[in-house]
């Protein structure tokens, strides 16, 4: 094809847009966006300040103009997120805070854009409340572990068939059984310090993809901001999603034990078990039925922990586009915060769920007495015993509890009679079991009690795994204080240092 014969392509229309949003983005975009900007809000005052400062400590920004700017930025800090004319009619957050700005500065706002782009304040303010919400986080994990130690410790010696599929499996405790929730969440309060870690780094200096020509140092803005670093890489800085997935998996990990306790618990609750009773003020009553208590808070429990999961499902929907994508992170604003607020929520009424629980050790007691969860106990020992298989000595059980079953002959009661009748039906020959006292093998509390191994409910390894738990709780717990502690004091000092740049004489 000749030159001449080439189609001319296009002039497309470049630069900002010359009108207003239309009403469906604002009603569909902008009005999302601001209804996030309470988290952000905070997180936006200091990320400003911030750079209002590194500014001037670069001689960029004018005297007069920092300490208009600075001044105008206090006043802000003071204003409640509710109370600030966030407008989406001016589109996201960002730009109602520019609005009124320039309301009350004129011109002398556009120092903000210096170097940075409104998403990367957004990104800083973003880490600002997630770091914060993440140490909470932790610190409410550890209160409802010890709530669960506390109660394990109480219930070490009350007996409990302990259950697989809701079928009795084996005699155990009900402080072993509540021990085994403590476990994952503690592994989940690690995980949620490991990614305290990541968020605590700073995206400030990164510009859009590639930085910016008026900065050569990021490290000043990180530490004003009590960051522990920077982000590597400044493409990646301004738009990786991992660490907020990693942070939405490891809530709806901490919620999902939560909700596997609570299901427990309601199944306990019912009238059919009567193992526990929810405290009345974790309860509701039914508007229409007298009778009955409903374990509403147990409701909560399970159906938040699938609000979560639903919220990690749907951001991991929105990421997988390609890279650097403004989508990606519009929806973080909201989803992650709201999911870890949540989180926060579950944890405290998981923990008064907990401390508050009745339990009942009788009903527990009845119901392994009329089960046969010495089955297990029983069979281990015919092998030493009698020296066969342990294939042979589980089916000869097997038989022997079948036919106790259909004669009304609980567990307990089962005699060595019984079991040669079965070995005899079995293997052609009886084991010589009549006279051999089987009562402390059958007896539940001896099989805790031989239990010694570590992690098992006997009284010694029940208590070493609670002193165990105990220490690495006050651990976490003393993390969690420290970081905060730090936020606290960036923060202070950040303030500190803008009220003192503002109210430098001119001249």
């Amino acid at each position: 094809m000749s030159t001449s014969a080439r189609p001319v392509r296009r002039s497309r229309p470049e630069g900002f847009p010359e009108n207003g949003p239309a009403p469906e983005l604002i009603e569909s975009g902008f009005a999302l966006e601001n209804a996030d900007a309470a988290f952000l809000h905070h997180g936006l005052n200091l990320a400003d300040l911030a750079h209002v400062l590194d500014l001037a400590r670069r001689g960029i920004i004018p005297a007069d103009a920092r300490r208009a700017l600075l001044a105008a930025l206090l006043d802000v800090v003071e204003i409640a997120p509710e109370d600030f004319p966030y407008d989406p009619a001016y589109g996201e957050p960002y730009n109602s805070r520019e609005r009124y700005l320039v309301s009350r500065l004129g011109d002398v706002a556009g120092w903000l854009h210096a170097g940075r782009p409104r998403r990367e304040a957004a990104r800083v303010a973003l880490r600002l409340h997630l770091r914060a919400q993440l140490a909470d986080l932790v610190r409410l994990t550890v209160g409802t572990v010890s709530d669960i130690v506390d109660r394990a410790e109480e219930h070490a010696a009350t007996l409990l068939p302990d259950q697989t599929y809701l079928q009795q499996a084996q005699p155990s405790t009900f402080g072993h059984y509540l021990l085994s929730f403590a476990y994952p969440a503690v592994r989940d309060a690690r995980r949620l310090l490991d990614e305290l870690d990541g968020i605590d780094t700073s995206p400030g200096g990164a510009g859009c993809v590639n930085g910016t020509r008026l900065l050569d140092d990021r490290d000043p803005v990180a530490a004003a901001l009590g960051f522990r670093e920077v982000i590597a890489h400044t493409r990646d800085a301004m738009w990786q999603v991992d660490g907020l997935i990693h942070i939405l998996a490891t809530t709806s990990s901490l919620l999902s034990n939560f909700s596997k306790v609570a299901e427990d618990l309601e199944i306990f609750s019912s009238s059919e078990f009567d193992f526990v009773d929810l405290d009345d003020a974790y309860s509701r009553s039914s508007i229409l039925m007298p009778q009955k208590r409903n374990p509403y808070s147990l409701a909560i429990i399970r159906g938040a922990s699938g609000v979560v999961i639903g919220r990690l499902t749907g951001f991991l929907a929105v990421t997988k586009s390609p890279s650097a994508r403004s989508d990606n992170l519009i929806f973080a604003y909201g989803e992650v915060p709201r999911a870890l607020d949540l989180s926060q929520r579950i944890t405290r009424l998981t923990g008064g769920v907990i401390r508050t629980l009745r339990v009942n050790p009788e009903r527990m007691r009845e119901e392994l007495d009329r089960g046969y969860t010495q089955a297990t106990d029983l069979a281990e020992h015919l092998v030493g015993l009698v020296g066969v298989d342990y294939r042979t000595a589980y089916v000869v059980v097997g038989n022997t509890v079948r036919q106790a079953s259909r004669s009304g002959i609980p567990g307990h009661a089962i005699t060595g009679v019984m079991l040669d009748e079965a070995a005899l039906a079995h293997t052609g020959r009886s084991w010589g079991l009549a006279d051999v006292d089987l009562a402390d093998v059958l007896d539940p509390r001896s099989i805790v009690a031989s239990r010694r191994a570590e992690g098992g409910a006997a009284p010694a390894a029940l208590a070493a795994m609670i002193g165990n738990l105990r220490d690495v709780l006050v651990e976490l717990g003393a993390a969690a204080d420290q970081r905060t502690a730090g936020f606290a004091a960036a923060e202070a000092a950040l303030l500190a240092s803008a009220r003192a740049s503002a109210a430098e004489p001119a001249g």
